[in-house]
């Protein structure tokens, strides 16, 4: 899909869910037609004209302000990850050839702090949700990623179609559809990543879900959150998780999945250490 395609698609799903009432508008007793925001009601929010909106949200409207776009994303009442998606979309060039990503390399310090991070499941993850690097818990809690060939380690594969996701993933169509959301971003960050289309259009093949899931247009930077597994060996485990971008490259973000002091989950992850420790193997 061009760039401009992109934009207006974007543009318009976040008007869409915002009601006039929402917006503070008095209702002009016009007939809608459409669902949320008109054009001219949202270019009365941002302070730009209707025929200027109009074009911006067509792809005419070159080199927007600062101002505007800081407008626009008061008026759509976006979030940082909506604002930063809306200012790659209008940054990109309407066409430009994909040209394959250099690959990704975790510097030796990384590795070592996934070591050190025995105790809780930890990993890396590059662009596409590519990952990059594990811990020996991670790999028991999710997947063996370390099993796989190094085109096929990848979380946003792993969640949509192992067959094993959805029996051990808690609430796996939530998780599901924020990492599409987390591809939406990465999309917007990267639009010519072949290696990113090429995925893309591998789970829009086989993911029943999740050509309604990309239609949405939501994006996502993981940041904080819960997140919930069930293990055939340990049980339930529930954890506390933490995405940090790496110092020095900002396509690596490390995540690791804390857990409670002395809770259930503790003492199911020290059980499991212990039952997969590599002496005992």
């Amino acid at each position: 899909m061009d760039a401009n395609t992109e934009l207006a698609d974007f543009l318009r799903s976040r008007r869409a869910r915002i009601t006039p009432d929402e917006a503070g508008l008095p209702s002009d007793g016009r007939i809608r037609r459409v669902p949320g925001l008109r054009r001219d009601e949202v270019a009365r929010l941002a302070g730009v004209s209707t025929e200027y909106y109009t074009r911006l949200e067509q792809g005419r409207a070159a080199n927007p302000s600062t101002e505007v776009v800081e407008a626009l994303c008061r008026a759509l009442r976006m979030d940082p990850a909506e604002c930063e998606h809306l200012r790659d979309l209008l940054a990109r060039p309407a066409r430009a050839r994909r040209t394959p990503a250099p690959p990704q390399r975790v510097r030796p310090g990384l590795h070592l702090m996934l070591h050190t991070l025995e105790h809780v499941p930890a990993f890396i993850l590059g662009r596409r949700t590519d990952v990059l690097a594990s811990n020996r818990l991670a790999r028991e809690v999710l997947t063996d990623f370390d099993a796989l060939p190094a085109t096929q380690c990848n979380l946003a594969r792993y969640y949509l179609l192992d067959p094993a996701a959805r029996e051990q993933v808690g609430d796996w169509e939530r998780i599901a559809a924020e990492t599409v959301a987390v591809l939406r971003l990465e999309a917007g960050r990267h639009p010519h990543d072949r290696q990113l289309a090429d995925l893309i259009g591998e789970l829009t093949v086989r993911s029943p879900e999740f050509s309604t899931w990309w239609n949405d247009h939501r994006v996502l930077r993981r940041t904080h959150g819960t997140k919930r597994y069930h293990h055939p060996v340990a049980g339930d485990l529930e954890f506390a998780y933490e995405s940090f971008q790496v110092p020095g490259d900002t396509d690596q973000t490390l995540c690791v999945y804390n857990v409670e002091p002395a809770s259930p989950t503790a003492d199911a992850l020290r059980l499991l250490s212990s039952w997969t420790a590599p002496d005992r193997a």
